[in-house]
C-alpha cells in the first residue's frame, strides 16, 4: 500500500469518527426539540360531525338487525325472551363491541372510514400528526365494560325495581329512598350526555360521553379519502340470516 493510500484511509477514518462525535453531542438538543414540538400550534384536526353520527347510526341499525334475528330464534318460546332478555342482549352487545377491542372501530365507523385513536397522546401540537397512536388495553376493556356491564346492569336493575314495585313505597322505606337515587343519577347522565353532545356539535371531537371518559376520539382511518364503503358487515349479516333462518326450520 502506497502512502497515499495509508493517508487516504486515515483521513476518511478521522472524518467518520468527527461525524460521530458531533452526533452525539447534538443529541440531547434534538431530544428537546421533539419534546417541544407538542407546545407549538398547529392546524386542528377536523373529523366530519355527519360522518361520526353516522357511525353511530349504522351500529345502532345493524343491532337492530341482529336482535331481530336473534328473537327469531326463541319465537317458539317466548318465556326465554322475557326472562333472559338482559343477557342475551348482554351476549349480543359484546360480541358487537369487540369489533372495537381487535380493530379499534367499531362496524359503523369502518363503513364511514373512521377509527378510534388514543387522544391522550394527540395533544397540543400532535393533533394533527400524520400517525395516530392506538388504543391501550385500558380504554378497550372500559369501553366494553361500559357500553355492555353497565347496560346490562342497569337494564337488569331497573326490571328488578319495576317488578317488586319500589316507587310504590312509602317514603321512608329505603328501597324508595334507593329508587329516587337510581332516578337523580339517571336524570344527571341524561343532562351530561346532552351537554357533551352540545360541546361534540362545536368541537365535533367526542360524540358520546364514553368517548370523552376514556379520551376515545373517531379519526379518519385513511386520510386520503374521507368517506369508505365497505360491504363486509352485509356479507355477515346475510350469513347471520342464513344461519337464523335454517336454525328455525330445524327448530
Amino acid at each position: 500500500m502506497s502512502p497515499n493510500d495509508s493517508n487516504s484511509s486515515l483521513n476518511s477514518t478521522n472524518a467518520i469518527a468527527f461525524w460521530k462525535k458531533d452526533w452525539t453531542n447534538v443529541q440531547s438538543s434534538l431530544s428537546s426539540l421533539r419534546r417541544s414540538l407538542a407546545t407549538f400550534p398547529s392546524s386542528p384536526l377536523r373529523i366530519m360531525r355527519v360522518s361520526q353520527l353516522d357511525a353511530a347510526l349504522l351500529d345502532s341499525e345493524l343491532i337492530e338487525i341482529f336482535k331481530e334475528h336473534l328473537w327469531l330464534l326463541f319465537s317458539f318460546n317466548p318465556k326465554i325472551k322475557q326472562i333472559f332478555e338482559p343477557e342475551l342482549l348482554c351476549i349480543l352487545q359484546f360480541m358487537y363491541r369487540l369489533t372495537v377491542y381487535e380493530s379499534g372501530a367499531s362496524y359503523g365507523a369502518q363503513l364511514q372510514n373512521l377509527k378510534y385513536r388514543n387522544e391522550k397522546q394527540h395533544l397540543g401540537g400532535l393533533q394533527s400528526t400524520a400517525k395516530d397512536s392506538p388504543l391501550t388495553k385500558f380504554q378497550k376493556f372500559a369501553y366494553i365494560a361500559s357500553t355492555v356491564g353497565c347496560q346490562y346492569v342497569w337494564m337488569r336493575f331497573n326490571r328488578l325495581v319495576t317488578a317488586q314495585g319500589w316507587g310504590e313505597l312509602s317514603e321512608d322505606d329505603p328501597r324508595k329512598i334507593f329508587w329516587k337515587l337510581l332516578q337523580k343519577i339517571e336524570n344527571i347522565y341524561k343532562t351530561t350526555s346532552l351537554l357533551n353532545f352540545l360541546i361534540f356539535l362545536y368541537d365535533g371531537k367526542y360524540s358520546t360521553l364514553t368517548d370523552r371518559i376514556l379520551s376515545m376520539r373517531l379519526v379518519y382511518a385513511r386520510r386520503i379519502m374521507n368517506r369508505q364503503v365497505s360491504f363486509e358487515f352485509l356479507n355477515r349479516q346475510l350469513v347471520w340470516h342464513v344461519f337464523t333462518v335454517n336454525l328455525q326450520i330445524f327448530l
